[in-house]
């Protein structure tokens, strides 16, 4: 691909909008869904590596394996290989002279590895690898996460999502209880877990790549040169790609350190697109407590026909503080946005797999009118929005390169329906048609079947306690800028001061309160 890393600007910090980073072409793209069929993708992808592997990650675990079996050699198309991550690793450093391996993780992962055996002894192999670097990122303000899922393959090829490449991450869109085969390195099994990435080829690969250098650079390494300009793509043979010859924008979060100043475009692109829907928003998120996102779609709940906001959340965050933090602010949100949803068109909720077991949602994802593809690391928290990096990636039919990619985007939202509701594609569309919205089709299915598959039902909301609910309304635990948390409570937490949630809490109240005095006046005539 002679050219195409000459054909990505060169500086850092130029954004196209406020909203984008960069808009980059995209030869090839395939969403991913659930870890398993990921693993295999990116093995397949690093296999064929020529120059450089980067990843870029919130976590990395090299006891995991990389195939669905549980056996530690695989035989894959062309030669046995390793599957545990980290002898796979060195397994290809030692196998192709000229190869660099390089991994870049939130310097918090330290203390976790005194507590993963033999991930210390991967370490230490790894150290003394010429080929082999790694860099913990501690170029941030304190509270502060490098949040980013990214791997570069020669500047060629890239995956950017949603997916750590950890422990209990591996499932298949199957999401079978008890599935021996999901098992944390200790042998202990874990629940079913949902997730997306999106693999790309092409320049954008290369703006990913530049992305990463970048961070290399502010984590304390040196100076990376791009890969070379090389014919051979490591794209995986058995994988036929989505999208081809698009447009993909670039969008980012990074907190004001040292002389890296604030970025926001993640947060300006989420309400940007949240007003540009007609029809839905279809969205997949691990978390739903940003202020910022919610003070969007209460804008739009307050029009006389909104479009549909169809949200799939995990009953309950994953960790306990992340409770405290994430539940109980999403709660004080989803309270207030359905008590002032006067068209019924705001909805939450939750998967399961057949048995009744949630599934945890871990997906980044979000659809707009099928005309906006969304994948990336950022939740919809407030830490997402200003606090920690991320970056996602976007595919919008508006851009004259992308006209034809509707379709595609309409059949991968019937495809993560079909997953979460358990029946066929051809079931969800004939399901939307009939009932008029997915929300609508959801209530049906659950009014008229029995459940002996997969399921969606509505988030059942914790009752929280007063504590809770002051910890959830004043955002400490989730601030959405570095030193927020010391600011005077009217200009920080969920319910700011001349805000529209605020507003619309004070609505609800009002029309409570008219409700209980008729209901009063009714009693006592």
């Amino acid at each position: 691909m002679p050219g195409e890393n000459d054909a990505v600007k060169t500086q850092y910090d130029e954004a196209v909008s406020p909203s984008v980073w960069r808009y980059v072409i995209a030869r090839r793209a395939h969403v991913v869904i659930d870890a398993a069929d990921y693993f295999e993708v990116i093995r397949e992808v690093m296999d064929e590596a020529q120059q450089r592997i980067f990843m870029v990650g919130w976590d990395f675990d090299s006891r995991i394996l990389l195939t669905s079996g549980r056996r530690w050699w695989h035989r894959g198309r062309h030669r046995k290989f390793p599957a545990r991550l980290g002898s796979f690793m060195l397994w290809l450093v030692n196998r192709r002279p000229g190869l660099e391996i390089l991994l870049l993780k939130w310097n918090f992962a330290i203390v976790k590895y005194m507590f993963r055996g033999t991930m210390l002894f991967d370490l230490a192999r790894w150290a003394k690898h010429p080929s082999i670097d790694f860099k913990f990122d501690s170029a941030h303000p304190i509270g502060c996460s490098h949040h980013q899922k990214i791997v570069v393959v020669d500047d060629v090829v890239a995956a950017c999502g949603g997916i750590d490449m950890t422990s209990d991450r591996w499932d298949t869109p199957d999401h079978i209880p008890k599935d021996p085969r999901r098992r944390r390195p200790t042998g202990r099994l874990y629940g079913p877990w949902h997730d997306v990435t999106m693999l790309l080829e092409g320049e954008v690969a290369a703006a990913l790549g530049e992305l990463g250098r970048e961070r290399w650079k502010v984590a304390g390494g040196g100076e990376l040169a791009p890969c070379r300009p090389q014919e051979q793509s490591p794209w995986p043979a058995s994988l036929r790609p989505e999208f081809e010859n698009v447009e993909v924008g670039i969008a980012r979060t990074r907190a004001e350190y040292g002389d890296c100043p604030q970025v926001s475009e993640i947060e300006q692109l989420f309400v940007e697109q949240i007003r540009r829907a007609k029809r839905f928003i279809y969205a997949e998120t691990q978390y739903f407590a940003s202020r910022a996102i919610a003070e969007a779609i209460c804008e739009r709940l307050l029009e006389d026909e909104p479009p549909e906001f169809f949200i799939v959340n995990p009953v309950t965050a994953d960790g306990w503080l992340e409770q405290q933090a994430m539940d109980t602010a999403r709660v004080e949100l989803v309270e207030t946005l359905q008590n002032g949803d006067h068209a019924g068109r705001f909805r939450i909720f939750t998967p399961s797999a057949s048995d009744g077991t949630p599934i945890y949602v871990h997906a980044k994802l979000t659809i707009v009118d099928d005309e906006i593809l969304r994948v990336g690391s950022a939740n919809m928290n407030n830490r997402s929005m200003g606090l920690d990096s991320e970056c996602d990636v976007f595919i919008d039919a508006a851009r004259p390169a992308n006209v034809h990619v509707g379709d595609t985007i309409t059949g991968l939202r019937i495809r993560l329906l079909s997953e979460h509701c358990g029946i066929a594609e051809a079931e969800v569309t004939a399901g939307i048609a009939r009932h008029g919205s997915m929300a609508a089709m959801v209530d049906a299915l659950n009014r008229a079947t029995p459940r002996t598959g997969k399921y969606l039902e509505p988030l059942p909301l914790k009752q929280l306690s007063e504590a809770e609910r002051a910890i959830g309304k004043s955002g400490v635990l989730d601030p959405e800028r570095p030193g927020e948390m010391f600011e005077p409570i009217e200009r920080r937490g969920l319910f700011r001061r001349n805000g529209r949630l605020m507003r619309m809490r004070l609505m609800n109240r009002l029309k409570r309160n008219k409700r209980d005095e008729q209901s009063g006046r009714s009693r006592r005539g």
